[in-house]
């Protein structure tokens, strides 16, 4: 066999492992994780996590909404605990040996009106989930009026996603 022949062939290979698009491909597919909130699974970009966490104490607060559980302290920042239960309106979250806390990373450009980083309530987690995006569909008109919290309606083989707008999950109504 030539030199040119195994160079070529070598070649090839590269090219198959490498695939002809893959920043394209990549880019297509978005990464979630996915938790449960009532009876219902959510999920929220990976990127968007700094962490979650297992319930740790936190202090109650006066004159926040009632979603609002208080605030908790996390190696020197204190950010507040929402119970997302109760923000979806589906009365207040149990706290299991399944219960997590998952600390969303609040947007740094200054002309956002989201605001520092919050930790949420949540009763499980299910899976870390990828995506594709073009079976990502728009919230349907109905739901827009809910604050806009939803990003997307993901769907998959078995059953559909609620992705959640992370943004407006941040954003300071207290």
């Amino acid at each position: 066999m030539s030199n040119e022949k195994l160079e070529q062939i070598l070649q090839k290979q590269q090219t198959q492992i490498a695939g002809p698009d893959i920043d394209q491909k990549e880019d297509d597919i978005i990464q979630l994780v996915g938790f449960v909130v009532g009876d219902e699974e959510y999920a929220i970009p990976i990127l968007n996590i700094q962490e979650i966490i297992k319930p740790i104490e936190y202090t109650r607060v006066p004159s926040v909404p009632d979603y609002v559980l208080g605030v908790f302290n996390m190696r020197g920042n204190v950010m507040p605990l929402i119970d997302l239960a109760q923000r979806f309106h589906l009365g207040s979250s149990k706290m299991t040996p399944q219960t997590r806390y998952i600390v969303l990373r609040g947007s740094t450009d200054a002309g956002s009106n989201a605001s520092g980083n919050a930790g949420f309530v949540i009763d499980r987690l299910t899976e870390a989930i990828k995506i594709h995006r073009n079976r990502i569909d728009p919230p349907p008109e109905t739901l827009l009026k809910e604050k806009g919290m939803i990003y997307g309606i993901g769907k998959r083989d078995e059953n559909i996603l609620t992705i959640l707008k992370v943004e407006a999950l941040l954003k300071r109504e207290f």
